[in-house]
């Protein structure tokens, strides 16, 4: 399949609830979104990058690095109960109308999941190409499996692993794989985006992205987390 033009979305709304205004806040004496346009920018893939945000101060930080912003987000689309897949829909959509051209795909990037690098986004896309996808999701090993240490409690509060092969499993290496979904790259083809509303569809990809570049911030801790690991690259 060709490469045609491809449309880089970030999504950052100003209400975030774990750690307070966390995508402008600084990690490491930078913006927490700057890492990932920087990243957009540098990967060469897309034809422009677009910011959606309800924030004028996330919108300012965002086109000092580089980025694109051409509208601000409606109040329904950054409210706690709006689903990040019509976000991300929307400004697909206002992309289009805005630049008059249609995008063959869709790549969104996470603002807080800065530890994702280059070669994440550009082999990502190239696995995507290659394999024909619809979309493509990124995660990393799990830790715990729902066959062996996840549990789940009914109405009766009767405890049960969370799935089950049919047989005890004894040992977590014998169980099948799973992983945890890291909110750091999601891809779309242009007729996935705009007519399928789940994110599981029969042909979504999956990138497999190792622990220490899969921190996705949504608390203080994971700020502590990730501000180490940092450091730790640049010493």
């Amino acid at each position: 399949m060709s490469r045609g033009k491809v449309l880089c979305t970030i999504c950052a709304r100003g209400g975030s609830k774990g750690v307070k205004n966390k995508n402008i806040k600084l990690l490491n004496g930078k913006p927490l979104i700057a890492y990932t346009i920087e990243q957009a920018i540098a990967s060469k893939l897309f034809e422009h990058i677009v910011i959606s945000t309800d924030s004028d101060d996330i919108a300012k930080i965002s086109q000092q690095y580089g980025a694109e912003m051409f509208f601000k987000r409606s109040s329904d689309m950054a409210s706690d109960t709006a689903g990040k897949l019509d976000a991300i829909r929307d400004v697909f959509k206002k992309s289009e109308e805005h630049y008059s051209e249609k995008f063959d795909y869709l790549i969104d990037l996470d603002a807080t999941s800065p530890l994702r690098n280059i070669n994440d986004i550009t082999t990502a896309f190239n696995q995507f190409i290659d394999n024909d996808n619809s979309n493509l999701i990124t995660a990393m090993p799990s830790r715990r499996s729902p066959y062996f240490n996840l549990v789940e409690v009914d109405e009766n509060g009767s405890v049960s692993l969370s799935k089950s092969v049919g047989e005890d499993i004894v040992r977590r290496q014998d169980t099948p794989k799973s992983y945890d979904m890291n909110a750091s790259i999601y891809i779309w083809k242009r007729d996935a985006i705009l007519e399928q509303h789940s994110l599981f569809l029969e042909s979504t990809g999956l990138y497999v992205m190792p622990e220490e570049r899969s921190i996705d911030i949504d608390s203080e801790l994971d700020y502590k987390i990730v501000e180490l690991l940092m450091k730790e690259r640049i010493d």
